[in-house]
């Protein structure tokens, strides 16, 4: 008896266990997006619509809805396509990491370039770029392809220099361009006291994964901008404890690729390797005659 209600109902709670946690990633993935009002929007409508069809028995519009219901995946592909190509390019991409060494040195130089701006309020805009392209992502800007570091970044955001204005694209320790347009972010549930390089900052997050650091103008407060979300007002140590663990801790993981040519070097090192010769056995030494006992005469050989 207890075999079979058990039976009876751990299907339907399987269906239920997957569709509540595809709901959930569904609702994480479009939460912070510029689709997500549209979506919230379509979905009150459908259960709307959908109530009425069904209590006041309107074939018509029930037959429309269930025709819409099929092409929602291709709703979901056009709203959601600046999100969708990011997500696609994550998977596809696979970066080329630096050392641990190289990478703390990149991250030491950002940190250390915006507490030199934030302390003479030095407005700056800033993007380190992951597996995703940026320069697709951006508009304009100057072609630099130059070590990056606090001098130098310092000089470009100076107010009088001719490329201060807008955002610096930097790459493995280098400054690919200058005074870029990166977009802006279309949300409206953002305070109207973020200014221009915090919704750029916002807008590029959206459509890539790149860290988006700013340095505020008007009041020297340093924020990030990662996946859809503004951090403000945070400390040069908590800027530095976030970029380690995005850049420096990814260069301890590794795949399975990685895993398999490390075993295939060691194979190789040790077949090729000469191998050392064995040790040769020691001759045996012959025995001593026994030493005579004091006060004994000398035994004569015997004569053959």
């Amino acid at each position: 008896m207890a075999l079979d209600y058990f039976s009876s109902i751990w299907r339907p709670a399987l269906e239920i266990l997957i569709l509540a946690v595809g709901i959930y990633h569904a609702a994480n993935f479009i939460r912070g997006t510029r689709g997500a009002p549209v979506v919230t929007g379509l979905v009150v409508l459908f259960i709307a619509l959908s109530f009425l069809t069904t209590v006041l028995e309107l074939t018509v519009l029930r037959w429309l809805l269930t025709t819409f219901s099929a092409f929602s995946a291709v709703a979901v592909l056009v709203i959601f396509q600046p999100e969708l190509r990011r997500l696609l390019a994550e998977l596809g991409n696979q970066s080329l990491l630096m050392s641990a060494r190289e990478q703390r040195e990149d991250v030491e130089v950002i940190i250390e370039t915006v507490e030199r701006l934030a302390d003479v309020r030095i407005g700056a805009l800033m993007a380190m770029e992951q597996t995703i392209n940026l320069t697709e992502a951006v508009e304009s800007g100057v072609a630099v392809d130059c070590e990056a570091t606090p001098e130098m970044l310092e000089t470009i955001f100076f107010p009088n220099n001719a490329i201060h204005d807008g955002g610096v694209l930097l790459k493995n320790g280098r400054i690919l361009r200058a005074a870029c347009i990166f977009p802006l972010t279309q949300r409206q549930d953002l305070h109207k006291s973020l200014g221009t390089r915090h919704r750029a900052a916002i807008g590029l997050s959206e459509e890539t994964d790149a860290v988006v650091v700013v340095v505020s103008e008007e009041t020297g407060a340093i924020s990030y901008a990662y996946r859809n979300e503004l951090k403000r007002g945070v400390t040069a140590e908590e800027l530095r404890a976030f970029l380690t663990a995005i850049f420096v801790q990814r260069v301890r993981t590794r795949n399975w690729v990685d895993n398999f040519r490390l075993w295939l070097a060691r194979q190789v090192k040790l077949t090729s390797s000469p191998k050392a010769p064995e040790p040769q056995p020691a001759p045996a030494k012959p025995a001593e005659p026994p030493s005579p006992a004091p006060g004994a005469l000398p035994q004569k050989a015997e004569a053959k």
